[in-house]
């Protein structure tokens, strides 16, 4: 993305969470809609609008831009995060978005989900382990009041307590040879029309004789044949290797 701001648009940033580590910030996008481009100590990263002041959720670094506390968002931590540095456009995650999750693991991408999202918004995190689940509710669930975390196997969509109404959209992360047959149930089930999912596809796990790129394509088939129009399609390497991103509509109507 191009780099449009001049130096009268720079702003002083300083590390919350290390008052001697300052730098200098240029936000790449204007248009703030819950995360920023921002050019910290001659890197460029992301970041989100820290909805809980103060508090870390995996050691990431705090900062202060105009008197707003941010988080920056590891591109090696979040498939998300990898996405967006790839290219996503129009990400479908915006303030007041409902969000079903699965695969929610110990909570680092959700909780800058979270962070996007708002207290207006809600995200029903699934998460089938429960020692893991564990870490998601101590430490991130516990003190984020938009998320529902729900300790269920995403094969089993009917069976999830505390889920609402429609979701906005569905993001699906998890490392099953069916994760796009699980991923399609739980938007039959709970997306609404032309709602949106992020299906992470690992690769790996469906099949290691395959290229990568195979795969994707392939995966990204199976959404088409079930009522789903492409938006976009990423390869998150280098940050996450044989892993790619598809981006999608849901259309009840598509034949």
């Amino acid at each position: 993305m191009k780099n449009t701001s001049t130096e009268e648009e720079q702003r002083s940033l300083t590390s919350s969470s290390d008052p001697s580590y300052s730098g200098t910030v240029s936000e790449f996008n204007n248009d703030f809609d819950g995360y920023r481009w921002v050019i910290f100590n001659g890197q460029k990263h992301l970041a989100t609008l820290n909805l809980i002041k103060g508090n870390t959720v995996y050691n990431e670094k705090l900062i202060t831009i105009d008197k707003e506390e941010y988080r920056l968002w590891d591109i090696f931590r979040s498939k998300l995060a990898a996405a967006l540095v790839k290219g996503l456009k129009n990400l479908p995650i915006k303030n007041k978005t409902k969000v079903l999750y699965l695969g929610a693991s110990t909570g680092t991408t959700v909780s800058h989900i979270s962070d996007i999202i708002g207290n207006s918004g809600v995200i029903f995190a699934i998460e089938s382990s429960i020692r893991v689940a564990r870490e998601l509710i101590e430490n991130v669930a516990s003190k984020r009041e938009n998320i529902i975390p729900i300790i269920e196997d995403a094969r089993k969509p009917l069976s999830y307590f505390s889920t609402y109404g429609e979701v906005d959209v569905v993001y699906c992360d998890i490392a099953q040879p069916d994760q796009t047959e699980i991923a399609i149930d739980n938007c039959k089930t709970f997306l609404k029309d032309n709602g949106k999912i992020l299906l992470v596809v690992k690769t790996r796990s469906i099949d290691v004789t395959q290229d990568p790129r195979t795969v994707i394509l392939q995966e990204a088939k199976k959404l088409e044949n079930s009522r789903f129009n492409l938006e976009q399609i990423l390869n998150l390497e280098p940050y996450d290797k044989d892993h790619g991103l598809i981006y999608a509509t849901y259309n009840q109507l598509k034949s």
